[in-house]
């Protein structure tokens, strides 16, 4: 078997992992975001880095409904500049920034039946831990999505203070390793390669996706779900489409700050 082939064997032992053992928080973060939708509020999401890809798989894509709200800044997401203006050196040095997060929150109203979703690999940084406390502060229920062990591995900043699972009321394990990259080539044992995380984040969000989706169709709370024509054809996936955005847009005319 290649490298490409134990990859995928790797990333299939992760989702069976989380399968097996985050069950539960995965359920408890479901119905902390049914609670909310199904109020009329928000689940707003946030993450910085390449955690951006999970916060736009939860909401807008094929398959997906109104109710979650992505917050991302593109000085901490935009990664194919690399070098030069716009680069990754300045995006990692400005999500390691104390009293950024709170400058964001600040732009939002939140209403104590939103709840909030982070996501982040490591929980360090201090944008994702800040943005989780704050949010907190404000009384919201906040959901956690983050490499336990990859956390516990890095030490806190001491102006953070914290790491983001413990800012959370819920904390869903990546289960991830400790480095991310998930496979050691004969002749490079000192530097893996192949992250697992965003496999693993994807995979969370959209099992709580879904299973959000069935606590609010049991209480016929369910937005409209954006679906391809290829599954309902060209009208009926216009309709589902402009419904879902008027959705959001509904709310998130009541999410800004004034």
């Amino acid at each position: 078997m290649n490298a490409g082939s134990e990859w995928i064997e790797a990333g299939i032992g992760i989702l069976e992992k989380i399968r097996d053992t985050q069950a539960d928080a995965i359920e408890r973060a479901s119905e902390l975001c049914a609670e909310a939708i199904g109020a009329g509020g928000f689940v707003h999401l946030f993450g910085t880095g390449h955690s951006r890809i999970p916060v736009e798989e939860m909401f807008p894509r094929y398959g997906s409904y109104p109710g979650f709200h992505p917050i991302v800044e593109l000085s901490m997401t935009f990664h194919t500049q690399v070098v030069g203006a716009n680069g990754q050196r300045q995006a990692m040095f400005i999500e390691r920034m104390p009293g950024l997060a709170e400058v964001i929150l600040s732009n939002f109203h939140f209403e104590p039946k939103d709840a909030v979703m982070v996501f982040s690999a490591s929980g360090l940084g201090a944008a994702v831990v800040e943005f989780a406390r704050g949010a907190r502060r404000r009384g919201l229920p906040v959901i956690a999505v983050t490499s336990i062990a990859q956390s516990k591995a890095g030490e806190v900043e001491e102006e953070v203070g914290a790491r983001l699972m413990d800012e959370a009321d819920v904390v869903i394990d990546l289960c991830t390793p400790v480095g991310d990259a998930l496979c050691r080539l004969d002749g490079l044992p000192e530097t893996p390669v192949g992250p697992g995380s965003t496999l693993a984040a994807v995979a969370v969000a959209d099992a709580i996706k879904v299973r959000t989706a069935e606590l609010l169709l049991a209480k016929g709370k369910l937005p409209p779900v954006i679906t391809s024509v290829a599954e309902v054809g060209r009208r009926r996936s216009d309709e589902l489409f402009e419904a879902a955005y008027r959705e959001h847009a509904r709310r998130a005319a009541r999410s800004l700050a004034t």
